[in-house]
């Protein structure tokens, strides 16, 4: 039976993720420490091997990928950038408690959005669409392990709508520099578009990558 896996890594550390901040589409870099992370995370843990890599075309993805896969030519797609946080780019969650549609927007409703971003329903199209394309690109051309390099929130996203087990949203977030293994088998995704969750990476070197 084929099988097709796609390793969804986050991007490394940024200053506004240390510093709790909402950041979507700012292009912020990866910062001093959370390349360091990165470096040590490549040397002493394992990235699954790939055959192709996608990436947001972010800044801090794209320097994420070259760590983590120097000898890869990354294909970006637009539709893997962050969410679009509008007017609420660069806040952080005590001045957001101000804004009235704030607790309506974390609960998921997908007609809610702030100022001049995206709704939450806007998003998951997005994602949604993108990531199809990258899975049937992977069916066309048989590529059977791929990486995306992209972001939390994304990650999340994508996890929730097409990932086993089925969980929220809030359930899939995951570190920077790391994220999880989806394994996609046709037969099944052609009918309930699902792919099983295979493990967490990156993996301790002393693990198995091959289960």
């Amino acid at each position: 039976m084929k099988t097709y896996r796609i390793h969804l890594i986050r991007h490394g550390l940024t200053q506004e993720n240390f510093d709790g901040k909402y950041v979507g589409q700012l292009d912020v870099p990866v910062c001093e420490q959370g390349l360091e992370q990165l470096k040590q995370m490549k040397a002493e843990m394992i990235y699954p091997e790939v055959d192709a890599l996608f990436i947001s075309p972010l800044l801090r993805c794209r320097q994420t990928a070259s760590i983590i896969y120097p000898e890869k030519t990354a294909i970006v797609i637009d539709g893997l950038k962050e969410f679009n946080f509008g007017e609420w780019e660069g806040m952080d969650a005590a001045a957001l408690e101000k804004e009235a549609i704030f607790p309506d927007w974390l609960a998921g409703g997908a007609e809610v959005g702030p100022p001049f971003g995206e709704t939450n329903g806007e998003f998951g199209a997005r994602i949604s669409g993108a990531f199809l394309k990258v899975v049937e690109g992977l069916f066309k051309t048989e590529t059977h392990d791929a990486a995306i390099v992209t972001h939390g929130g994304v990650i999340m996203g994508l996890m929730s709508m097409f990932a086993l087990p089925e969980l929220p949203m809030p359930e899939w977030l995951v570190p920077n520099g790391c994220g999880y293994t989806l394994e996609i088998v046709p037969s099944y995704w052609t009918k309930i578009y699902k792919g099983e969750v295979k493990a967490e990476i990156p993996f301790e070197k002393e693990e198995n990558t091959n289960d």
